[in-house]
């Protein structure tokens, strides 16, 4: 057990995935979370939300001081670090393992569950270290351990671990350790596969296997970087990146995206504003898609679409929108403490699951509609139910719109008239009244623009505080939510109207921390039910940026996006917050909001730029 593992900064991990699940590795060589079979899976290693207890992990690393660098290798989600140490050097590539790219854009299809580590001894002579920890059931489960030929066993819990391992290790105590001297030229290769107890375990894999999947996996990313990503404007490698990021989100088998692939990693240290986000919010996977638009071009628009239409399914014309869903398309997310687990940097609870999933948020009939429009040329002409689907959520939305509820934010107090939601419901029906046509419901278009026209002038009326100088959080509040900034992003007013120019001003002087990140709203406001501070949000501030370039104002929102992009930790990797004191990157990461919010900022600053040339 290595003391304090689960205290690492976030700053110090890098993400792999396969579009079935995602694992984080250390700077130090620690494997400390992977969920198996999938994102939303109980977790093989949990030493991220550990802190001392032994929760799982699996280590490579040398066995002497080192520096340390890394990098993804171009175009990919696959990880090298490097150590240089007194008396040699080490590289360690990681992976999980995705089938072949002959199809880019199903990257992860023929993906197994397996785990790729592969070390090299580059330089000199380095001793190297492998401790290997799994703790299914998020720790509650310590396995039996045994070797076999190739490698290790790991049996405890609903699945069977099999350690491919080109050196002995010493197995007993629920784990499998070892050293090996290392000299210039040598390279040793490892995967952990996962199987269901329902099947015969799998042999462990030999180094030719081993080595064939780091190359398959290698290509079949820059397959699929190739043949997608085409954006060329500013910052053209951090919207590439997390183009690859948010593809890594997704989940290959259903069209689902997740949030973040952690749970629980807190929005303060030593909170307890801490949500498992690793669900399907429709918000956020719509999010997802438009900016997959930019960055990446994808071909899958209509499997979350598919997705969507048979996990939102249901009979009834009176029936909300569910918010998320499990990444298989299930409903019932019910939220659950794990109390053995301290949580990182002991910011308790630890929360399986998600509470949200029961809430009402009148937004994400617009988030759908809006994708639906942008991704219009790519939906099935003769796909009636989603036809339908798309048309019902316009007419609940027309239905529902002037219904106070828990808001973007998901705010755990009273329901309110959230303006977000407002804005969000005159979205869906203004998109609806484009696509009506294509949706077969040119008759119901009447209804929509006059509930739409309804629903402007409540928000002009309502969500405008003259007193305050700007758009507010909910109609008749005083308070400022920086969602307002979504008005001139979604087109309901232009960047330099005066109303929106004085929301900017207001958000960005009342809402910002000394280093000039956006935090959502004041907490202090108690709207949300809970106790506490929260960091800033990232997505916030790049909204701000977003604003801005929509206002012509270029400079400013350079210096926004700048900021807010420097927030990313080495590997170009963004959480959810940041501390507004230090920096240091907070939430649940990597997120796919903060990669969104650079995604379209560094667009809608690059298409501002070339409108200003135009009429230069």
């Amino acid at each position: 057990m290595v003391p304090g593992v689960g205290d690492k900064p976030l700053e110090s991990y890098g993400l792999l995935s396969d579009r079935h699940t995602a694992a984080l590795v250390a700077r130090d060589g620690s494997v400390d979370w992977l969920c198996l079979p999938r994102f939303d899976s109980p977790a093989v290693f949990a030493a991220l939300l550990g802190g001392d207890t032994d929760a799982g992990r699996w280590s490579i690393h040398p066995n002497a001081p080192a520096e340390v660098s890394r990098a993804y290798l171009d175009g990919t989600l696959v990880l090298r670090t490097r150590y240089v140490t007194a008396s040699g050097e080490l590289e360690l590539t990681d992976a999980l393992a995705v089938g072949a790219a002959a199809d880019p854009h199903r990257l992860g299809a023929d993906s197994a569950h397996v785990l790729i580590r592969q070390v090299a001894c580059t330089a000199g002579n380095v001793e190297v270290a492998v401790d290997f920890r799994p703790r299914p059931e998020f720790g509650l489960v310590t396995p039996v351990v045994w070797g076999c030929e190739g490698g290790v066993v790991a049996r405890g819990g609903p699945a069977v671990l099999v350690l491919a391992s080109p050196i002995p290790l010493a197995a007993g105590e629920g784990a499998a350790a070892g050293t090996v001297a290392m000299r210039a030229g040598q390279v040793w290769r490892f995967a952990l596969q996962w199987a269901p107890l329902s099947v015969p375990a799998p042999r462990p894999w030999d180094q030719s296997e081993i080595a064939g999947a780091f190359e398959t996996t290698t290509a079949a990313w820059r397959g699929w970087s190739a043949a997608h990503q085409s954006y060329q404007g500013p910052w053209r490698e951090l919207v590439h990146h997390s183009g690859r990021v948010l593809q890594g989100l997704s989940h290959q088998p259903t069209g689902a995206i997740v949030a973040a692939p952690t749970t629980s990693l807190p929005e303060t240290v030593g909170g307890s504003r801490n949500w498992d986000y690793r669900y399907t919010w429709i918000r956020d996977a719509a999010l997802t898609m438009d900016a997959l638009w930019v960055a990446a071009c994808p071909d899958e628009a209509h499997e979350f679409f598919g997705f969507m239409t048979a996990a939102a399914a249901t009979p009834r014309p009176d029936a909300h929108l569910q918010i998320m869903y499990g990444v298989g398309g299930e409903h019932d997310l019910t939220e659950h403490i794990l109390p053995h687990l301290p949580g990182w940097r002991a910011s308790a609870p630890v929360r399986v699951g998600n509470a949200a999933w029961a809430q009402a948020q009148l937004d994400v009939y617009g988030q759908l509609l809006a994708t639906a429009a942008r991704f219009q040329d790519q939906l099935p002409d003769g796909d009636a139910p989603l036809r339908e689907f798309l048309a019902s959520l316009a007419d609940t939305a027309a239905r529902v719109w002037h219904q106070p509820d828990h808001g973007i934010w998901e705010i755990r107090g009273q329901p309110r008239h959230f303006l977000h939601s407002k804005l969000m419901c005159w979205v869906a029906l203004d998109r609806a009244v484009a696509l009506a046509d294509r949706l077969g419901a040119a008759d119901r278009a009447p209804a929509w623009k006059s509930a739409r026209d309804q629903t402007r002038h409540a928000i002009q009326e309502q969500g405008w505080n003259e007193t305050i100088g700007a758009y507010t959080q909910s109609f008749g509040s005083t308070a400022l939510d920086a969602a307002a900034l979504m008005i001139p992003i979604v087109g309901f007013a232009p960047g330099d109207d005066p109303r929106v120019l004085a929301t900017i001003d207001a958000i960005e002087q009342r809402l910002t921390d000394q280093r000039g990140l956006v935090h959502r709203y004041d907490t202090d406001t108690s709207v949300d039910g809970l106790a506490g501070e929260e960091g800033a949000f990232l997505l916030c501030t790049f909204w701000l940026a977003r604003a801005r370039a929509l206002a012509g104002q270029l400079a400013q929102a350079r210096q926004v996006f700048e900021r807010v992009a420097a927030c990313a930790n080495d590997l170009g990797l963004l959480s959810e917050r940041a501390d507004p004191y230090t920096g240091e990157l907070l939430g649940n990461f990597p997120q796919a909001f903060s990669h969104i919010g650079l995604v379209n900022a560094a667009y809608a600053i690059a298409l501002a730029e070339q409108g200003a040339e135009s009429h230069g």
